[in-house]
């Protein structure tokens, strides 16, 4: 059986990771979708196992504990992170899996799964195409919009360690790129 791959893609806000990221999954169906687990609350609609993992703060931190995740945040009083035996089964079934995660869970990975990861760094053609992007997205307000242009730098920077870096400045040219590092690396 061939081993899977973790395909893990990552980017500042704006620059199209989530957008590059379906577009892949779309051309391979055998390929899942990392599910992350947190501990906020289930909102209507939404799935156990599908959306989310959804465990208790104490059930996240017992996994923090014993080293069950292979990368983790607290955001907004919420924890969000990806469990290792999920990442696990898929491997172990010869499935490769997709990750949209941001740069410092995209090393967290690497460093739990050196041999099994690829990750690919979306960078935006420039901050100002950048700015405009968020902004025209409508969803953040003068302050969120401020705090995702400030990570920049420190994006681009853990970004350099990736193993390949696409430039979003066309869609369909960048979609392109990706996939092709898919195909030659699965």
């Amino acid at each position: 059986m061939t081993k899977g791959k973790l395909i893990v893609i990552s980017a500042p806000s704006g620059c199209g990771k989530t957008t590059i990221a379906k577009a892949i999954l779309a051309k391979y169906p055998t390929m899942l979708f990392s599910v992350s687990a947190t501990t906020r609350p289930i909102r209507i609609g939404e799935v156990n196992g599908r959306d989310y993992f959804f465990l208790t703060r104490q059930e996240f931190e017992d996994r923090i504990g014993t080293g069950g995740l292979a990368e983790w945040e607290e955001i907004y009083g919420n924890y969000y992170g990806t469990l290792k035996n999920e990442i696990h089964r898929a491997l172990d079934h010869g499935y490769s899996m997709m990750f949209d995660v941001d740069v410092k869970g995209a090393l967290s990975i690497r460093r739990h799964f050196p041999k099994d990861s690829v990750l690919i760094f979306i960078k935006p053609p420039s901050i100002e195409v950048l700015k405009k992007r968020l902004e025209n997205r409508k969803t953040e307000n003068p302050e969120t919009l401020k705090q995702r242009l400030d990570r920049v730098p420190m994006e681009l920077e853990q970004g350099s360690q990736f193993d390949f870096q696409v430039v979003n400045d066309d869609l369909n040219k960048a979609v392109a790129e990706v996939d092709e590092i898919v195909q030659q690396n699965l």
